[in-house]
Parts: C-alpha cells; sequence; structure tokens
C-alpha cells in the first residue's frame, strides 16, 4: 500500500471512530458548529408544538441518522469489509511508531 493511501486510510479510521465515540455518547461529549440549515417551517412548528428542547433533540437526532449513514459509506469506500479494515488495523499496528 502507497504512503499516501495508507495516510488517508488512518485519517479514515481516526474519523470513524470518532463518529462512533460521538453515537456512543448520545451527543453528550458535543461541539457545537453554526449555522445549521435546517428548513425553517420544521424547527418553528416543533418549537410551537413542543418547545425549544424538542427541537435540538429532532435536530440531533436526524444528524446522528445522518452521521451514522453518512460514516458507514466511509467504511465501504475506504476498508469494504470487516476483514480489510483488520488487515488494516494489523498493518498500522506494525508501523505505530512513525504514525502517531
Amino acid at each position: 500500500m502507497e504512503e499516501q493511501e495508507f495516510r488517508r486510510k488512518y485519517q479514515n479510521l481516526k474519523i470513524l471512530k470518532n463518529i462512533q465515540a460521538y453515537l456512543k455518547s448520545e451527543g453528550e461529549e458535543e461541539s457545537v458548529v453554526y449555522p445549521i440549515r435546517v428548513p425553517q417551517e420544521l424547527v418553528y412548528q416543533m418549537v410551537q408544538l413542543q418547545g425549544p428542547e424538542s427541537a435540538d433533540r429532532l435536530i440531533h437526532h436526524i444528524f446522528s441518522i445522518g452521521i451514522s449513514i453518512w460514516s458507514e459509506k466511509l467504511f465501504q469506500e475506504s476498508f469494504g469489509t470487516p476483514e480489510n479494515l483488520k488487515a488494516f488495523i494489523d498493518q498500522l499496528k506494525e508501523k505505530e511508531p512513525s504514525h502517531k
């Protein structure tokens, strides 16, 4: 595997691990980035019906679904199968001192 491809896969692995930790924490370890674009009427109606905390939970839920789908696509593009991921991790362990 070429060094450039190895680095790309290593970076993608770090992204996937971070997404996994984020989803397991149910958003408790969050970073906030504004502005986020959402349909204005969705937020307005949710606030009207159930209050601002409900709207925030809904937006977080929608984001969690989207990031789950996106991370699955990233996994497929980067590794394809769990076996390929394991082989990459084994290779990473061999090179570990130079990639920390």
